[in-house]
């Protein structure tokens, strides 16, 4: 049986358009199949969306934690400069040296947030700024 949102495929096959099926490796366990395609739907679309691969883009990342860690990934892979923005002071080694985060700020570090205010935007120009 095949559960979905509100039906139940008592066949073992289900036929679906293909630009809906992504096929997954036997050698990756479905745990972490599941977060990559979470992050992919909320980060990674989102981030195309607003043309992230094709400006100079500035991302704000909240959170070195299990969506936050894929948004540094896909934002650096897109060719964004990503600044972590996080409430553990111990996360920046990790965040600079492992995911090549180009500027860590503590949230309750008022010079720091300060400091980061204006630099998050999407586009080459002032006048089009994307809030995430």
């Amino acid at each position: 049986m095949i559960l979905t949102y509100g039906a139940k495929y008592v066949d073992s096959c289900m036929v679906s358009d293909e630009h809906f099926v992504i096929g997954i490796p036997d050698s990756l366990p479905l745990d972490v199949a599941a977060s990559l395609l979470c992050a992919r739907i909320t980060l990674y679309n989102l981030l195309r969306y607003f043309g992230i691969d094709k400006l100079d883009p500035y991302v704000g990342v909240v959170t070195l934690g299990g969506l936050g860690h894929m948004g540094v990934k896909f934002a650096k892979a897109l060719g964004a400069k990503v600044t972590m923005i996080s409430t553990s002071p111990n996360k920046k080694k990790e965040a600079i040296e492992q995911l090549g985060v180009d500027l860590f700020v503590v949230s309750y570090e008022q010079d720091q947030m300060q400091a980061a205010m204006g630099t998050l935007h999407g586009a080459k120009q002032r006048d089009e700024i994307y809030n995430f």
